[in-house]
């Protein structure tokens, strides 16, 4: 940053100023490349970015950003409020550089208790929500919720199979035999009966197991008195399973019915955001997050950044704990009440059980920043010893590493997997579907120079100046010294340079820790078996080559369903279907004649005869 691109920024801004709306709503700021550099909010647009232009006011950080800004873009909104969740979508969606940014978003897994079937089922669910039922969550991880259900198998015995194996049984599977299911596919239980289980189940995670416990009790005891010993060891065992469970997810003394539990950790200008899930007075799980930020941010401030993004694809529960109080705290709360059309409170409890709960959550967060940092330091250390090997000067921050994945050529795949100092950064995986016709079967160089040649053609087309952050300062190569010659080879005809290029063969038999490292210019060398910098590239290349070859089964399982009717114009699935009922396979149709395809109910002579060509050019 020097002092003419401070001034040229905020000249830029100045004149937005002008024409600035005084509405509420959203603003972005973007550099030359047309990258969103920042994105926030504002009652009064106009108001907000006038701040901007003072830079003296202005700390460390937004002055990089007014530097490097060359254009804004407003919208507005009907009130702040609309304006405070807009904002964190456009951060999600955009990741500008100067925003906080919530990493590793993904969705949580829920329980869904079905409605829309005659045996309700019970199962894990992500995503759409696209059976009619009862979904009780979010869980803090899959292996929370599979351990949920597998309990839950244990004490209700509800079917977790789909429909369509239901209904194709004959005989009670395993899941009957280790009584987890109650098999209602063979009916060996009555409607009643299962209806009952799934009202038990229900109340269950709704948060009524202790009516649960005395219904058993009775039962056991009932059933122990009549000395049916056999239903009371069943019972006893459902039990025993219905206390498993509450002991994996009740915490001691503290009752929350319903809430989130948020705190954020500082230690040495890193935050970290530790998330306690709590439904139906049961702790259903915690998750850590690292959100990127400026080390001058502190932890109100990361925290207020947090929720904006965390909420904005989840729904929000009654009653939101925070660590610390955040800007724009009611604001929140009323804009995340007028999404989910009911009341969300969002308070930082002092005392009592409630403060108790955030104190043990700002705990584990500490705990998770201080793990995540030691890792850091050996991610680093490691890095550190990759330059060293390698004769790069500075450690790298980005290495991508590629590996190819086929069958005799068929379906084949490349793919990329990218690390850095905090790991593997899976967002940047890419798979490349090979594309050319030249190639023969099996060509494994050629294959190497197609990935290389659409991968760095993209680079040099969308950031040629090597600002954004994407160009690898390290490529790691699956292979040895003709993979190795192909990637440079491709790369001198592309203009590439400046890029460290390491192929790694598996060496004699093939046998891990003896690899073999190939260079431009240098003899073939190993590691030794003992180096912890040979273990990391071992780990990178063996990530590489899971991700290529699950491309290529992923591929190869898709082409496999194909059928040829599926490229004809004007073959929908109505009409593949009714060709298929008649003529008994895709090959009958593709050797039948104008004639016999016009005999087909829904194809006309017209459609029949453009079949045929189809097939007959």
């Amino acid at each position: 940053m020097n002092e003419s691109q401070l001034e040229s920024g905020a000249l830029v801004i100045k004149e937005y100023v002008k024409t600035a709306p005084t509405a509420p709503g959203v603003y972005r700021m973007l550099s030359s490349h047309g990258d969103v550099l920042y994105v926030g909010k504002a009652k009064n647009i106009r108001k907000r970015i006038v701040s901007y232009a003072q830079l003296k006011q202005l700390p460390n950080r937004l002055q990089r950003m007014v530097s490097a800004t060359v254009s804004m873009v407003f919208v507005t909104t009907r009130t702040e409020g609309e304006a405070l969740l807009l904002e964190a979508s456009l951060i999600k969606r955009f990741k500008p550089a100067f925003n906080v940014l919530l990493k590793d978003d993904k969705s949580f897994p829920y329980i869904m208790l079905r409605e829309d079937h005659p045996w309700p089922q019970i199962a894990k669910h992500r995503g759409k929500r696209t059976h009619k039922g009862q979904y009780y969550g979010p869980f803090a991880s899959v292996s929370s919720v599979n351990r949920t259900l597998n309990i839950l198998q244990k004490i209700f015995q509800l079917r977790t199979c789909t429909d369509n194996t239901l209904e194709s049984r004959s005989r009670a599977c395993m899941l009957y035999q280790i009584k987890r299911c109650s098999g209602p596919c063979v009916d060996k239980v009555t409607d009643t009966e299962y209806a009952d289980m799934v009202g038990e189940a229900r109340a269950f995670l709704e948060g009524k197991s202790t009516d649960i416990q005395k219904k058993f009790a009775i039962i056991m005891q009932d059933a122990s008195d009549k000395q049916d010993y056999e239903t009371a060891a069943i019972y006893r065992d459902r039990l025993n399973a219905l206390t498993q469970i509450q002991s994996h997810q009740s915490m001691a003394n503290v009752m929350v019915e319903e809430a989130d539990v948020i705190a954020a950790a500082e230690v040495a200008g890193q935050v970290a955001i530790q998330v306690f899930f709590y439904r139906a007075g049961q702790n259903w799980g915690h998750h850590a997050y690292f959100p990127k930020h400026d080390n001058t941010q502190g932890a109100a401030s990361v925290l207020a950044a947090f929720l904006g993004q965390f909420y904005d694809n989840k729904p929000a529960p009654k009653l939101i704990l925070i660590s610390h109080k955040i800007p724009d705290q009611g604001l929140f709360a009323k804009a995340l009440s007028m999404r989910m059309e009911r009341k969300v409170d969002i308070t930082v409890p002092s005392r009592g059980k409630k403060a108790e709960i955030i104190t043990q959550a700002c705990r584990n967060g500490r705990e998770a920043l201080e793990r995540r940092m030691a890792e850091s330091a050996g991610q680093a250390k490691l890095l550190k010893g990759v330059a060293s090997a390698f004769d790069i000067t500075s450690p790298p921050t980005r290495i991508e590493v590629y590996d190819n994945s086929h069958i005799q050529g068929s379906h084949a795949v490349g793919g990329m997997v990218v690390a850095g100092p905090d790991g593997f950064m899976k967002n940047s995986y890419r798979k490349f579907n090979i594309k050319s016709k030249d190639l023969s079967p099996g060509d494994d160089f050629g294959m190497m120079s197609e990935v290389m040649r659409r991968r760095f053609s993209r680079l040099i087309k969308e950031d040629a100046d090597r600002e954004r952050g994407h160009w690898p300062d390290l490529l790691l190569i699956d292979g040895g010294k003709g993979q190795l010659s192909a990637v440079m080879d491709t790369l001198a005809e592309l203009g590439v340079n400046g890029v460290t290029v390491v192929a790694i063969s598996k060496g004699p038999d093939r046998n891990a820790g003896r690899e073999q490292f190939h260079m431009p210019g240098r003899p073939a060398f190993m590691m030794p078996i003992t180096d912890s910098v040979l273990y990391y590239l071992q780990r990178l290349r063996d990530e590489a080559h899971r991700f290529a070859i699950g491309s290529h089964r992923a591929r190869r399982s898709s082409a496999i369903k194909k059928s040829p009717l599926d490229e004809v114009p004007g073959v929908g699935p109505k009409r593949k279907k009714a060709l298929l009922h008649h003529f008994g396979s895709a090959k009958a149709v593709v050797g039948a004649d104008v004639r016999d395809l016009e005999s087909v109910d829904g194809v006309s002579t017209a459609m029949a005869k453009q079949i045929y060509n189809h097939f007959h050019e």
